[in-house]
């Protein structure tokens, strides 16, 4: 497979541009889409690609991480311990707003005669420029150029500002702008259907009934606008506040307009030819819990006083430094391939984005670039997203980490609730209860806590941060650990040997639901118990004090810790020794066999066309299962098994979801299969950026953006850490001449290069004078001021991919033959419906 094979941009309206994504032609066709494309946003606030105009959308969206509006869920068929309450994340009052009209006509791009049209959004300076050449319905040729920013640095503050320049005549020019709040479903004109755009689709998010943003104070002066609520049932508090500065010499007025749900500032220009103008607004968001919005509008306050005293041009100076920073120990290097490294660079941005200010708060699915998902956090930022920063920015994933920790207290209320000792952490929330309404895809997805407890582990062990194990983390993993040792039983085997079975439980894989002895969640419950025990072991052996505190605040006992150590080794993994592989569950290989090859495209996704109960009959995948558990505990398994393993599942697997390709990329590359390897990072890479889940108009998928990094530096950069000791078995795709990214290893940076028949390390930053690295079983080191250059042996190569035809004709363990089918759809005459 060559590099420009697969590209599914059209190259000519997005150039190829490493460091940017640029836009050269208008098109209103695919506005959800490019306007989560072109967000900004820093883990905080997040400002969607909308226009700044605000007419054009699909979705207007302004986000704020875990500001959200709480309602009750209504069950059909209620029972005990269901989740009662749902959270939806909350679109705040959008100050984006920049409104222009000449001569009294309004720009409106879906109309507009543009002469020129150009968006770009930059990875080095994290700014949003457009520039436009507009010619007017009376003949005028004006030139536009625009500016946002979500500073990275300041974590509440945004920057934009708006250009405008009449080439060829004068003409007056109004520019408005606003603060408008349209939580209500209505704009600024009562139209309900101009609120959230043409293309908003409520069930993207759940539809919040009545008045949601209560206002609670407003207030304009010296160019300054502030606008203060209360979210109706949740209680949470938001202030926005705007500075505006016009620079012009042409004559000009304002107005100004406060009400409930808009702020305006109007601008009034006698514009003439050759002139330039340009508006500035700074705007500062805040939000608490339970702080009441006249404090948050003191802090909006003086977040932009300390912006008007900087200026722009230091609030911009300051971003870049930022990203430059953040590029030096996080850049992913793909020589030579210039279409893949503008892609990779967009899904790093956009990682970063997500993630950098999070801070008190969870990593939504979506980020906030829409509200898909609801704004919820899943295990998806555990298991694909805290890796990358563990790796390259630790603090932040020590912020995501700390999240989860003060989660902890309504996860053993939660574990309560369902009889078990423990914590038992959501399956998907904002607030820390448990959002999940259909509890055989959601609560029953008991993994998470395993999923939690390793990205724990996996932190401390690369990070060396003792400090978090000893005061916090330790916590997590013992709570984690507990319910495990609860949840499952003992069972005595015919050789008379104990084992622990973990009983009506749901892996990743959520096509199948509600099982015994889930491979996944068995192997990963074996690693939360054995990361409880070392852990506790190290605080023992290294502060007896703190070990002795721990014990205390946890009601801990030796003999518990015993218990989860006897549990961790008797573990049952299933195993079928007919056909040589790990089954999914005890009833997964006993189901018929779905014949995902001879299924119509038209009928996938499956879940959107057949009833769950015929999926959870048969052997099929929404997302990888079993090769996921191969590739986080893959010292637990030998490579012939990872083989066999994946050979039987990666053809039962839909690709439903985004979370299965980066997987089956890696595991594909670690067996052999080289091609299919690079295949599905390629179906990773552009996930959102070509839109091939066809879902990207309700926010990126930040899960695959971080699994996406996974699959370049642990699929083809070879990388594993199984208890701190860092290997490589590189993978390199036949046509890339190399691959270079930088780790971050317990205060160090590690560069690393991959080349065809080398790998070489650099120890660049950190107070250690040499690291240790294994290269393909060589255990080495590498040493400051040397970089080191180790021949690599050829990887193992198969050709072709695994079939469902490999598997069909195969007997089962009790003799019956497998065979693969379609699920039949059944035909109406609409005639003889009554």
């Amino acid at each position: 497979m060559t590099s420009d094979v697969f590209d599914p941009l059209d190259r000519t309206r997005f150039p190829i541009d490493p460091w940017a994504l640029r836009e050269t032609r208008y098109d209103g066709t695919d506005l959800g889409v490019t306007e989560t494309l072109f967000s900004v946003a820093n883990g905080y606030l997040g400002l969607r690609g909308n226009v700044e105009e605000g007419r054009d959308a699909y979705a207007h969206g302004t986000f704020i991480n875990g500001f959200h509006e709480v309602w009750p869920i209504h069950h059909a068929e209620d029972a005990y311990g269901f989740a009662k309450v749902g959270q939806t994340i909350v679109n705040v009052p959008d100050a984006k707003i920049m409104r222009l009209y000449v001569d009294d006509e309004p720009l409106l791009l879906s109309v507009a005669d543009l002469r020129r049209y150009e968006r770009t959004l930059s990875f080095r300076d994290g700014v949003l420029v457009r520039e436009l050449l507009w010619r007017t319905p009376g003949g005028k040729l004006v030139q536009l150029r625009s500016r946002r920013m979500v500073s990275l640095a300041e974590r509440h503050l945004a920057l934009m500002d708006y250009e405008i320049t009449l080439l060829d005549a004068d003409a007056p020019i109004v520019v408005s702008c606003e603060i408008l709040n349209r939580q209500d479903g209505q704009d600024e004109f009562h139209v309900p259907s101009a609120a959230m755009g043409a293309g908003w689709d409520p069930r993207r998010a759940a539809q919040l009934p009545g008045r949601v943003l209560e206002p609670v104070s407003k207030w304009e002066g010296s160019g300054r606008a502030v606008l203060g609520y209360r979210v109706a049932a949740s209680g949470m508090t938001l202030a926005v506040a705007a500075d505006h500065t016009i620079e012009t010499t042409d004559s000009h007025e304002m107005r100004t307009l406060v009400d409930d749900d808009i702020a305006k500032h109007v601008y009034r220009i006698n514009g003439t030819r050759g002139t330039t103008t340009r508006i500035t607004k700074t705007v500062s968001y805040h939000t608490s819990r339970v702080v009441p919005p006249l404090e948050l509008i003191d802090r909006c306050r003086r977040t932009l006083d300390r912006a008007a005293e900087s200026g722009p041009r230091a609030i911009l100076a300051r971003q870049r430094e930022w990203l430059d920073a953040f590029w030096e120990r996080s850049d992913v290097v793909v020589e030579n391939q210039p279409a893949i490294q503008q892609a990779v660079r967009w899904n790093l941005f956009q990682l970063v984005q997500a993630a950098a200010r999070a801070e008190g708060a969870g990593i939504p699915a979506k980020g906030e670039t829409g509200s898909g998902y609801d704004g919820h956090y899943f295990w998806d930022t555990e298991i694909y997203v805290v890796p990358f920063l563990t790796y390259t920015s630790p603090g932040y994933a020590r912020n995501a980490l700390r999240f989860r920790y003060t989660m902890l207290d309504a996860a053993r209320r939660r574990a309560g609730e369902l009889n078990q000792r423990g914590a038992l952490y959501p399956w998907r929330t904002i607030n820390g209860e448990e959002a999940s309404a259909y509890y055989a895809a959601g609560t029953a997805q008991y993994h998470i806590d395993a999923d939690i407890a390793h990205a724990v582990s996996q932190y401390v062990a690369a990070s060396g941060d003792r400090d978090f194990l000893i005061r916090e983390a330790i916590d997590i993993l013992v709570e984690t650990a507990r319910l495990w040792a609860d949840l499952g039983f003992w069972r005595r085997t015919d050789n008379d040997d104990e084992q622990f079975h973990i009983h009506g439980v749901t892996g990743p894989d959520e096509y199948t639901a509600v099982v015994n002895d889930n491979l996944f969640t068995n192997v990963m419950a074996r690693a939360n118990l054995r990361a409880a025990v070392r852990n506790l072991r190290w605080i023992e052996e290294h502060d007896l004090d703190a070990y002795a505190r721990v014990l205390d605040r946890l009601s801990l006992t030796g003999e518990e810790i015993e218990e989860f150590a006897r549990v961790a080794e008797a573990m049952h993994v299933p195993y079928d020794e007919r056909l040589g592989i790990h089954p999914q569950d005890d009833d997964f290989l006993s189901k018929e066999l779905w014949d995902l090859p001879n299924t119509p495209p038209d009928k996938r996704p499956l879940l959107l066309h057949y009833h769950p109960l015929v999926i959870y009959r048969h052997q099929v995948l929404k997302q990888a299962d079993i090769v996921l558990a191969a590739y986080l505990q893959g010292d637990e398994f030998s490579l012939e098994e990872k083989r066999a393993d994946f050979e039987y599942y990666d053809p039962l697997t839909t690709g439903d979801s985004t979370l299965s390709a980066v997987v089956q990329s890696i595991i594909a590359a670690e067996v052999g299969y080289a091609e299919l390897a690079e295949r599905y990072f390629r179906s990773a890479l552009y996930v959102d950026l070509a839109d091939l889940h066809h879902n990207t108009d309700a926010g990126v998928h930040v899960a695959s953006l971080g699994g996406l990094w996974q699959a370049l530096v642990a699929g083809f950069g070879g990388l594993r850490d199984y208890l701190s000791v860092w290997s490589f078995d590189p993978r390199l795709p036949a046509d890339w001449t190399a691959l270079e990214f930088p780790l971050t290893l317990q205060g160090n940076r590690l560069r690393v290069r991959v080349e065809r028949e080398t790998i070489t390390f650099t120890l660049e930053t950190g107070t250690a004078q040499r690291l240790p690295v294994t290269v393909q079983g060589r255990h080495l080191f590498v040493t400051r001021g040397q970089p080191l250059a180790v021949p690599l042996d050829p990887p193992p190569l198969l050709s072709g991919h695994p079939s469902v035809r490999d598997i069909v004709g195969t007997l089962r363990e009790d003799g019956s033959v497998i065979q693969a089918t379609v699920p039949s759809l059944p035909t109406f005459d609409d005639d003889l419906v009554t």
